[in-house]
């Protein structure tokens, strides 16, 4: 996962909470254990939902092109972004500068400063859906891209150890690894797109990209192709139709299936402290309490696939975006 730095306010904040919690913590919690629901091993499978069917992107914005200034008091470069098809290969071209408004960088909670990066990714046109769901995402791989070139990247690069004495947004070298959205004891500093900027100027969504979704014009009466994950299925945000094989059924806010745990570990650091859903760890899917998987997918009709296909959400319950892919990688 990403390394955020670690700044003063957010230092300050932890010190805060060390000062009035470390007796209690000290004495009652266990300091030799991990941690219970969504893990980051690139082992983990399952067996819901998978078919082994293939599906067919080859006629879908094969030919997605952007290039324009953004004139954002943080950006102020030029978004550039383009998508091809060629031969069995769906293949991205960017520079990772953001094409909407974004919020303030550097700021408060994130030190860094948005710069051009290359982006060059290449997807299959033809993404096999499997029985198995596998892990993504830092040292393991982008988990997908945003058709502004964007990347998707949902988990940190915070932790905490057993004790929550020693908790660092920039090291996930703890046991309990820190959310950035679910939870408002640490601030990453993420701006009103759910993003911010890694040390090496990577501007990045955890969450839904509200500006990218505005310029798409998505809203409650359509569905929105925001991106392209990693196995080369399509990416929506927010809205899917009520029922996943008609496509004249009402749209509706899409859930994600992640509930808390119900039984926390007692080598947690204590919920007084980090209210459940601090830690990827507080997660833990629940087949049929939303609406998607335990990849925060499903298959169904979309506009763009009318006879239908695996495809993922952004969504505004947890995870947010897709954790695994769910198609061959």
């Amino acid at each position: 996962m990403q390394q955020h730095a670690l700044n003063n306010n957010n230092r300050n904040r932890i010190n805060a909470l060390k000062l009035t919690s470390l007796a209690l913590i000290v004495s009652s919690l266990v300091a030799c254990g991990g941690g219970e629901g969504i893990t980051d091993s690139s082992s983990q499978t399952t067996t819901d939902n998978g078919t082994g069917s293939s599906s067919s992107t080859q006629s879908v914005l094969c030919e997605y092109s952007y290039s324009e200034y953004n004139e954002s008091e943080s950006v102020q470069a030029t978004s550039a972004a383009d998508w091809s098809c060629t031969g069995t290969t769906r293949d991205l071209a960017a520079n990772g500068i953001p094409d909407h408004e974004v919020g303030t960088f550097p700021n408060a909670d994130n030190p860094n400063t948005i710069s051009e990066q290359s982006v060059n990714e290449s997807y299959t046109l033809e993404p096999v859906e499997t029985t198995q769901a596998t892990m993504l995402g830092g040292p393991r791989g982008m988990i997908g891209v945003v058709l502004n070139g964007i990347k998707i990247d949902a988990g940190t690069g915070g932790s905490c150890d057993d004790s929550g004495t020693d908790c660092d947004l920039g090291d996930n070298s703890g046991n309990w690894n820190i959310e950035a959205l679910s939870q408002d004891t640490f601030s990453f500093g993420t701006d009103d797109n759910n993003a911010h900027v890694q040390p090496d100027g990577t501007y990045h969504y955890h969450g839904m990209p509200e500006g990218f979704v505005t310029l798409r014009g998505g809203n409650g009466s359509t569905m929105t192709l925001i991106g392209w994950a990693a196995d080369g299925f399509p990416i929506y945000a927010r809205y899917g139709y009520s029922d996943s094989s008609d496509a004249t059924s009402a749209l509706t806010v899409m859930t994600g299936s992640y509930q808390h745990i119900t039984t926390v570990s007692a080598n947690r650091p204590s919920t007084d402290i980090y209210p459940l859903g601090t830690f990827a760890q507080d997660w833990e899917y629940v087949a049929g309490s939303g609406d998607l998987d335990e990849c925060n997918g499903r298959v169904g009709v979309t506009p763009e696939f009318p006879d239908g296909i695996y495809h993922y959400y952004a969504t505004d319950t947890y995870p947010f975006f897709q954790r695994c892919v769910k198609g061959e990688v």
